[in-house]
Formats: C-alpha cells, structure tokens, sequence
C-alpha cells in the first residue's frame, strides 16, 4: 500500500472538462437513434433494443436507484468472506466488527448490487484506507453503467483487481476504510465505514 497525500480526499478522478448529459428515461435511451452502430451497440449491452421493456424489480416506495446487496473478499486458496448489507444491522457491525484476513493473502473485492428505477451512468467504487489515522491507500475502480434490473436478471456483480495484503510485523493490525459508490453526476448511493484486520494466522 503506498502512502496518499494529506490533500487526497475521497472523490472520483473523473476525467478534467468531462461534461456530464442530461439524464434520460430508459424509454428515451430506446427511442435514442437506432441508425447510430456504436449507441445501438452501447444500448445493446445495457439489454436495451427497441420494444424492450426493462421494468425494475424494486420496491416502488424504494427511491434508492443504486441498492449495494452483498461486500465480499474473494480470497485465493480460502473460502470468501461475506457481508449481507440488506440486514439492517449490517452496517453497524461492520464499523466495529472487522473482516479478518492473513497476512500476504491475495483477495479480490467483489460487489453485488442492483439498479433500479433509471439507468445509472458511470458507476465508481472509491475506497479509502487508514491505519492510526493515517492515509495508506485509495483507489478509484470503474463499475461502468446499468439499466434497470429485471426479474430474469436480477442483480449485477463487479470484481476489482487482485490485491495482496500486506505482511510482516508493522502490517499486521487493524485498517479503517471508507467505501463510496458514485455515479456521473456525483449522486452518492451508498457511504460506509469498515474495518479490515491483517493478522499473522487464520482465525
């Protein structure tokens, strides 16, 4: 983990002088001009074409158009480590209870979530780590962007890049992160805080 400036916060590294569209309906996305190969193409891999229905399977009085279901550490040569974020408690525990790795183990972070309500453009996971109060670490990974879930496919997963937890004396303890999920236009789905603890053994 390399050491990140003080004056690093934790926002998107959009591109500079990238202008955000307006926001469409998924109707209007369908409707957009068929003649153009690489919108057709672009709306093709969102499972949107002309008289497609792309209805969200969501609560109706749920506003949130971004529900993150599932945080899980896929860990080589070890079993994953899951947290159900749809318990209401989940969030709670995972300010005080922290996910428990080896050290020197290689873990991917997956996300599970679902879209609901509008397409959702330019989906980022930012994350941020501390150790003692000290920024160690922060990273900006694309999700990209989503129509709608649907009963035949209910949710959407990402897998970051692998990742090798630190090791040796000074590493092992407890890390505080600090997870964001962004869009395009900087609406903000979820915030969390959690804690990671790199120890010499399993557990």
């Amino acid at each position: 983990m390399s050491i990140v400036k003080d004056e690093d916060e934790l926002v998107s590294e959009s591109a500079e002088g990238y202008v955000v569209g307006r926001k469409k309906t998924v109707e209007e996305y369908v409707d957009l001009d068929n003649n153009d190969e690489s919108l057709r193409k672009w709306k093709e891999s969102l499972g949107l074409a002309p008289g497609s229905t792309t209805g969200s399977i969501g609560e109706p009085g749920d506003k949130r158009k971004v529900v993150i279901l599932k945080l899980e550490l896929e860990i080589r040569d070890h079993s994953p480590i899951s947290v159900n974020l749809t318990e209401k408690s989940a969030l709670e525990k995972l300010k005080t209870k922290p996910l428990v790795i080896k050290e020197g183990v290689l873990y991917k972070v997956r996300i599970r979530f679902r879209v609901q309500h509008e397409i959702i453009t330019g989906l980022r996971y930012l994350q941020l780590v501390k150790r003692k109060g000290l920024k160690v670490d922060k990273s900006d990974e694309i999700c990209g962007s989503y129509s709608p879930n649907t009963l035949e496919n209910p949710y959407y997963e990402k897998t970051f890049l692998e990742e090798e937890a630190p090791s040796g004396l000074i590493a092992r303890g407890t890390y505080d992160m600090t997870s964001k999920f962004i869009d395009d236009d900087k609406t903000t789905h979820l915030l969390f805080t959690w804690q990671l603890a790199i120890k010499k053994n399993w557990e």
